[in-house]
């Protein structure tokens, strides 16, 4: 099965996307990547829908990837003596270390390194931001607080600090937990939740030691003060707008959006568009056409994939809802202005063989008419810097691992077979050029153009670009 567009749909999986049946209908509709939610469901749900998805893959004959998404260090008030209690605005309200139950005037925050960093002046939002407080003082077991927006406030309710980078780990023991079981599953992909700094991405590389492809969620301001950083040492990037959105005010967060979108343009990093993307659709067949055009912006603006969250997972019109996405991306890219855009965002290259080739490999295709740009990849480098120059040609992406192949359904434009490896320029060609035919990229009597490195089978060795016309049924 070939799509018909180059952006990418991620689907979230949950309680009404479960069955064969449902994720089925889900990739069908036009799903290429399913996220598993590790802030929700027991290991024993995940593994049930992980060896669906294989499953639906062996049938359908295409290879799909599965991001396991780790809950992250989120920060939550403790519970009340009532359940909840309501604050007005201007009143004194203490968050402390009292595991205690909680009334109008405190409540316990179990999160003691909040405690030493926390200064007066900075905000507090609890409830993704319905409640601001500011604080007065903290002593280091006490923060003292004034209530800007008041409201209800109840049980385990989320807090974020948007003025403070906090001295925690980015990994918590559950998140090693699942990190170790998401592995041994054999997801393709990890996303690390609250990335605040590339130092926070190193502990989840050395454990994942080349299994998986590490993403970092973007949701923390601080993250934005060492954005360049963080996107070389990912290997792909949420926008992850739920908790930015909480901490930013909302009128900045467009344009961080498309700041973020530049730098992972620039550095040929993937990247996610993710949240509230057709948020009326939990409960409507159709969305609101602000939300079509989130979707639309975030195609024009040159995203690799965007995603659907609660939508997919718990929504009442999963099914419809990605079919909707897949038809406003499809909208978009026939429109002659995207490519227009596309074009004038491309960043230039780096100075690389890879870099170079790639580049010169979207020109060809440009000049020659192409109808198909060709890479052979071990790793997915190739096919991901091929990616990053935008070729107006489909990317068909060859490789000799499931593994690369599942990894490369994120980025934009690629779609990837797994075909034995080849020992031979000639072979290559060939297996090349039967390829796209069989893919249905390319007729008899049109060219090609492939990148490949040599020798074959090492990875980051892109340094090889061939032009081949297409024979019948070559061998």
């Amino acid at each position: 099965m070939r799509r018909q567009r180059k952006a990418k749909i991620v689907a979230t999986l949950g309680p009404a996307t479960s069955s064969k049946e449902a994720i089925q209908a889900l990739f069908e509709a036009g799903a290429d990547v399913f996220r598993f939610n590790f802030s929700h469901g027991s290991h024993d749900d995940h593994r049930a829908r992980y060896d669906i998805v294989r499953e639906v893959e062996r049938s359908v004959g295409r290879p799909i990837a599965i991001l396991a998404d780790l809950q992250g260090p989120k920060l939550r008030i403790g519970q009340f003596a009532e359940g909840k209690e309501v604050l007005k605005a201007g009143q004194e309200f203490t968050l402390d270390r009292n595991p205690a139950p909680g009334d109008r005037k405190r409540v316990c925050l179990p999160h003691a390194e909040l405690f030493d960093v926390i200064a007066a002046g900075q905000s507090l939002l609890i409830d993704d931001g319905k409640l601001r407080l500011e604080v007065i003082e903290s002593d280091g077991y006490t923060i003292r607080t004034t209530v800007v927006a008041g409201g209800t406030i109840s049980d385990r309710k989320g807090v974020n600090v948007p003025d403070v980078v906090l001295p925690i780990p980015a990994l918590t023991e559950k998140d090693r937990r699942d990190l170790d079981f998401a592995l041994a599953l054999g997801v393709d992909w990890i996303a690390l939740s609250f990335v605040q700094r590339p130092e926070d991405l190193l502990e989840a590389r050395e454990l994942i030691r080349g299994r998986a492809g590490l993403l970092a969620k973007l949701e923390k301001p601080a993250a934005l003060d060492r954005l360049d950083d963080i996107v070389r040492v990912s290997d792909a990037i949420m926008v992850a707008r739920g908790d930015l959105g909480v901490e930013l005010p909302p009128e900045r967060v467009p344009g961080v959006q498309k700041r973020i979108l530049r730098t992972c343009s620039q550095q040929g990093k993937p990247v996610v568009i993710a949240t509230q993307m057709l948020e009326s659709m939990i409960s409507a067949q159709v969305p609101t056409r602000a939300e079509a055009s989130d979707v639309a912006t975030a195609i024009y603006d040159g995203a690799d994939a965007v995603m659907l969250s609660a939508e997919s997972a718990s929504g009442a019109y999963p099914v419809e809802a990605v079919a909707m996405m897949d038809r406003i991306i499809v909208e978009v890219e026939r429109d002659p202005l995207y490519r227009s855009l596309i074009d004038a965002q491309r960043g230039d290259p780096l100075p690389t063989r890879g870099d170079a080739i790639c580049a010169a490999l979207r020109s060809v295709t440009q000049i020659l008419g192409a109808r198909v740009t060709i890479t052979y990849t071990t790793s997915g480098h190739t096919s991901l810097r091929a990616a990053r120059e935008r070729p107006a040609a489909p990317i068909l992406s060859i490789t000799p691992h499931m593994s690369t192949a599942r990894k490369l359904a994120l980025a934009w434009g690629v779609h990837t077979t797994v075909s034995p490896d080849v020992r031979s320029v000639d072979e290559m060609v060939a297996a090349a050029c039967r390829t796209a035919l069989r893919e249905g990229f390319a007729q008899p009597g049109d060219q090609v153009a492939i990148a490949a490195g040599m020798p074959f089978a090492e990875s980051g060795t892109t340094n090889l670009l061939r032009i081949a016309e297409i024979w019948d049924q070559p061998t």
